[in-house]
């Protein structure tokens, strides 16, 4: 019996090592092969999958640049005119009927542009490829705008003393003033906006200020506070404001005025570049500007495989190197958007910010230009 039991366990023993067994090498080589196969799907799946991510983020990156970029000059452009001396309180002196225009050497240094009082100017890029327009828009941020004062005393204007005015509304030290006796007008610095201790209504023009017309009685005199100019412009794929970086990934930018028929009208008929007469517009032609048509181009700044930009061409026949900025089939022609300065241009993706902003200002009134 006990034998019996004995080979039947050194039986069950044999039997159960016999029924145990592992892969073959073929198994394993077909395992390796199929766990190849399934990482490389998964790698490329994965692949497509943060391609399409990063597109998507960064078009939503170049969305957002472009919004915060036309607004930035969307705001600055309505405020453009700002601390003129308002026509409404002078219209025999207003400041837009000043020619030749006045302009002020503000820094003393030659090197740099003088201010101007023309609110607003596009400097066109030129037929260089790639190359964008520039924006300046020129107000002031006074909280009491600009109010023209009657001089009733020319002399002493460069003294200690200072000339006599009914009074020095707003008027503060370092002020940029205008002064103007019909079309004559000056662009000048308040000294001191208090010449004369014993009266509030003296003012101390600096001791550069040239004298004679207009300076002398019965002139105006108006206090335009922090006039300066808002400058605009594209460098290294970055919108820039007085030469400082504030938005990335901007790529072009190009503008036209809307002008109307006369001065006194403030309904726009034509678009224009620019070009030509209006590189440099007369006084005239000047206040005949009634808004700003303006497009912004943002990029995603992916690098794509292949193609994913072809070039566009508009209603009005005006060939771009990148998109179309508007439909101008009723209107005149777009400005030219050419991108081909930017290396692989076309693997790029873009995405274009146009708008058209009025000179609200109410400077600009048509009753009194």
């Amino acid at each position: 019996m006990k034998l019996q039991k004995k080979y039947l366990s050194y039986y069950h023993l044999r039997q159960s090592g016999l029924s145990q067994s592992g892969f073959s090498l073929v198994e394993l080589m077909v395992g390796l092969v199929i766990g190849l196969i399934a990482s490389l799907v998964i790698m490329q799946v994965f692949s497509a999958f943060e391609g399409q991510k990063r597109s998507t983020s960064g078009t939503a990156d170049a969305q957002t640049n472009g919004s915060i970029a036309l607004h930035h000059i969307q705001r600055d452009v309505q405020m453009a005119g700002y601390g003129l001396p308002m026509p409404s309180a002078d219209e025999d002196n207003a400041s837009l009927n000043c020619d030749p225009s006045p302009v002020f050497d503000h820094d003393d240094d030659p090197a740099t542009p003088d201010l101007d009082i023309f609110p607003l100017v596009i400097e066109d890029g030129g037929s260089a490829d790639g190359v964008s327009d520039v924006i300046t828009a020129r107000y002031s941020q006074t909280a009491m705008g600009a109010v023209p004062v009657k001089i009733v005393n020319a002399a002493n204007a460069t003294a200690s003393a200072g000339l006599a005015a009914e009074n020095n509304i707003g008027c503060k030290d370092n002020d940029i003033v205008l002064i103007s006796q019909g079309p004559l007008c000056r662009m000048t610095r308040i000294a001191d906006a208090n010449g004369d201790p014993d009266t509030l209504q003296n003012i101390s023009l600096i001791g550069a200020t040239p004298a004679g017309a207009p300076i002398a009685i019965g002139a105006k005199i108006a206090c335009m506070g922090d006039w300066r100019d808002y400058r605009y412009e594209v460098i290294n794929n970055q919108l820039t404001l007085d030469g400082v970086p504030i938005v990335s990934e901007i790529v072009n930018m190009q503008a036209q005025y809307g002008v109307s028929a006369v001065a006194n009208s403030n309904q726009v008929v034509n678009w224009v570049n620019a070009t030509g007469t209006w590189a440099a517009p007369s006084i005239v032609d000047r206040n005949r500007i009634k808004a700003l048509r303006i497009v912004v181009v943002a990029r995603n700044d992916l690098l794509e495989k292949d193609d994913v930009t072809a070039q566009c061409t508009t209603t009005k026949g005006v060939a771009n190197n990148g998109p179309c900025a508007w439909d101008d089939t009723d209107f005149d022609a777009a400005p030219t958007i050419d991108l081909s300065a930017i290396d692989s241009w076309q693997k790029y993706r873009y995405k274009t910010f146009e708008t058209i902003i009025p000179l609200r200002n109410m400077l600009w009134s048509k009753d009194v230009l």
